[in-house]
């Protein structure tokens, strides 16, 4: 409705620029809000304040004229001037009761909307290394990513989830080293296990997958494997990884990495799919570096002067972009950090074609966003192209209790477990519940409650009581024809609550998109669910006349289609019982 009321605030504007009362077309856009006071009509407009002074005209009275040159229209009863230039509008008393209808015949579609203009947006999310299962904290990040793009497709963006995949670098040797050492216990070597090393179940699972597919084929002389080693932990690992690289060669080490990368990059996956998030691309770091891309990237920032050489390595000049000091993208030894293939990965992204990036990182991430925006100027790229979300990691509680959790020692709670603990609607639920960028602590117990406190319950219960509702007048043989319903009888106080509340949504999904909020809808469902409650416990649907019981039963079929339509986009399900 509210883009409707705008468009004849438009008309009526663009009316007096053809009469000379504005001198041209405004550059500002026409808005109109939901009225915040009860009196003050539906809607309410301060473009009068806005263009006064260019009409050369008090705001009052440009406000008068504006009102005089609104179209007729069946939506608008009346608009009123109000204060020092406000445009109070006030719906026509059936432009509600009509909702059910329109609702009906969208379905799925009701709420949707083409203001992103089919703009491309990326949305790379997760993006965890491929190191170990998913933990809680990246599930936040999941739920938060899928239901962003959801709701910007909705909101007429083309949006594209990504998932990178860090299958290049240290921690990735590292995951192989772990993998090999367990594998050789289970040839029967005696290993003194680094602590630094990957510790999880995982490691286990699939050194025993290398045991059974290659037998003994990778365990060589290892006598002296743990001979002097440094006293550093970090040291100690990159002197393990370069002896098991000397002992497995290039082929055998490779298997090993291999192995182990795929592994757990399909398990990422599987549990991603679980979770109800897909990716349309799953993109290598390790393809950008056998492509090329990062040499080429960093033989363009060196042409450009962005970078310099000191103690044999290459320096970013980041401080020249704001950032508190340079940053080295190529190493002493010739190796590429993290930085470099980052570079090279947004340099790629925009290459891609996208209108606008989009990245959630976990807030620790935070100091990483000057650099890589710098980084973006230096090779003639917008930084405004790219927008970067941060997610703050989520605590769990059980029984009132902290849960610890530790990614290195194997000790974490995973997204599997979460799930499998709470059920996926849950999980998901929850972590739309708070802003990313918020502190978040997850409930356990309550998310696993059957009651009016657990708000994902709240709202799905709302869903399934109408379902029940229906069942019961198919039970009793009451025909339906919910086309036929009067919904001029939807009077009461209640009901054009809910009616007005069904008209916010597509407003809802709009704002959730342009600010990247998708929390906006979890709120929205729990208030549509509130008002839906109070409306069914006090009135009657089965037991009222039949007139005046089709009309509330195609509203509160019109609730069910929206209930159902934003629970979609949290990715939640909609059930018929419960």
């Amino acid at each position: 409705m509210r883009n409707e009321v705008c468009q004849l605030l438009s008309d009526a504007l663009a009316s007096l620029v053809s009469q000379g009362v504005v001198p041209s077309a405004p550059d500002v856009p026409v808005q109109v809000e939901r009225a915040r006071k009860a009196g003050h009509g539906d809607f309410a407009s301060n473009l009068a304040m806005v263009l006064a002074k260019r009409a050369g005209l008090k705001p009052r009275d440009l406000a008068e004229q504006l009102c005089a040159q609104l179209p007729l229209s069946g939506l608008l009863s009346r608009a009123e001037v109000a204060g020092p230039g406000f445009i109070n509008l006030f719906l026509a008393p059936d432009a509600y009761q009509r909702l059910p209808d329109e609702i009906r015949a969208r379905g799925e579609s009701y709420g949707t909307s083409d203001v992103g203009a089919r703009q491309r947006v990326m949305v790379e999310f997760v993006s965890a290394n491929p190191t170990g299962p998913l933990h809680v904290g990246h599930g936040r990040g999941a739920a938060y990513g899928d239901a962003l793009a959801r709701v910007l497709c909705a909101a007429g963006y083309d949006a594209v989830s990504e998932y990178y995949i860090n299958d290049a670098g240290r921690q990735m040797d590292i995951l192989a080293l772990s993998v090999w050492l367990r594998y050789l216990e289970l040839c029967g070597e005696a290993i003194t296990f680094p602590g630094a090393a990957y510790q999880g179940d995982y490691v286990f699972d699939i050194a025993a997958t290398l045991h059974r597919e290659e037998a003994e084929q990778y365990r060589p002389d290892t006598g002296t494997l743990f001979d002097s080693l440094p006293d550093n932990d970090d040291q100690a690992l990159d002197a393990l990884i370069s002896r098991c690289q000397e002992l497995l060669g290039q082929a055998g080490f490779s298997r090993v990495h291999r192995l182990a990368r795929d592994t757990l990059v399909e398990d990422i996956r599987a549990d991603l799919a679980r979770f109800g998030v897909e990716y349309q691309t799953w993109y290598s770091e390790r393809s950008l570096i056998d492509s090329g891309a990062v040499q080429r990237a960093v033989d363009e920032l060196k042409q450009g002067d962005f970078l310099y050489q000191r103690d044999d390595a290459w320096w970013f000049r980041s401080s020249d972009f704001s950032d508190e000091k340079d940053r080295v993208v190529l190493r002493a030894n010739g190796n590429h950090t993290y930085f470099a293939t980052d570079i090279a990965y947004h340099r790629d992204k925009l290459a891609r074609g996208f209108d606008h990036i989009i990245n959630i990182w976990g807030a620790d991430h935070h100091g990483y966003i000057k650099r890589v925006k710098a980084s973006l100027s230096a090779l003639g790229l917008e930084q405004e192209d790219l927008t970067v979300l941060l997610v703050q990691f989520a605590v769990l509680y059980r029984g009132g209790q902290k849960v610890a959790m530790s990614t290195r020692s194997g000790e974490f709670v995973t997204l599997r477990e979460l799930r499998e603990e709470v059920g996926r609607d849950a999980a998901r639920f929850f972590y739309a519940l708070r802003k990313p960028d918020q502190h978040m602590d997850f409930d356990l117990d309550l998310a696993k409650s059957q009651s009016s406190d657990n708000p994902v319950y709240y709202v799905q219960y709302a869903h399934a009581r109408i379902c029940s509702v229906f069942r019961q007048l198919e039970e009793k043989g009451i025909a339906v024809k919910l086309a036929d319903a009067d919904h001029s009888l939807l009077v009461e106080s209640r009901e054009m609550d809910l009616l007005q509340k069904l008209s916010r949504y597509p407003e809802v999904i709009e704002a959730a998109a342009r600010s990247y909020e998708p929390h906006q809808v979890a709120y929205y469902l729990r208030e549509l669910a509130n008002d839906f409650h109070t409306y069914y416990n006090a009135h009657p649907f089965i037991a009222a006349k039949p007139q005046l019981r089709l009309a509330r039963l195609s509203l509160i079929d019109a609730t069910r289609q929206v209930l159902a339509n934003a629970l979609a986009l949290l990715g939640v399900t909609a059930p018929q019982r419960m």
